[in-house]
């Protein structure tokens, strides 16, 4: 019986980082990465390079691949007290997570500008998403004629 706890308890957590570790960045790409360059797209041409669909299309098939084959691989060789052990530690992670999903958050943000910024042409605009510096580009997006609001959410759930 002790055993059979501490398994349950390692697992739980192998749920929660696996959680944390893998299916958290299948959810960003979902609900920051995809809506945020989407935006971008429509606030004008030019403002990011297309090949930043297909490097988002290439994240979620590794993604999916990754927390499908953990998942599959817990779910066939593990006892039941062990699968549900490992799901429930991953919805805990996922309940803990919650609020922190979407692009309206400042974190998300600079997550998304700290990966995309290699697929915006122009070279000020790249830089300031690099160094996550929302004030300079907001004036760059001015200077290029480009709706601030439409690219740069208003961080309304931060904490």
């Amino acid at each position: 019986m002790d055993k059979m706890v501490m398994w349950a308890a390692l697992v739980f957590l192998g749920g929660w980082l696996w959680f944390y570790l893998f299916l958290r960045q299948l959810i960003f790409n979902f609900a920051t990465a995809l809506p945020l360059l989407k935006r971008f797209a429509k606030a004008g041409d030019g403002l990011i390079s297309p090949n930043a669909k297909r490097y988002l299309t290439i994240s979620i098939i590794v993604w999916i691949a990754v927390c499908g084959g953990i998942a599959v691989l817990v779910l066939y060789f593990a006892a039941l007290y062990l699968k549900i052990s490992f799901l429930v530690g991953g919805v805990l992670g996922a309940l803990l997570y919650i609020r922190h999903y979407g692009p309206d958050t400042q974190s998300n943000y600079n997550d998304f500008c700290s990966t995309y910024y290699r697929f915006v042409p122009d070279d000020a605009l790249r830089t300031h998403m690099y160094d996550n510096k929302i004030s300079q580009m907001k004036a760059r997006l001015d200077e290029m004629g480009i709706d601030k609001k439409a690219v740069i959410p208003g961080f309304k759930r931060d904490k």
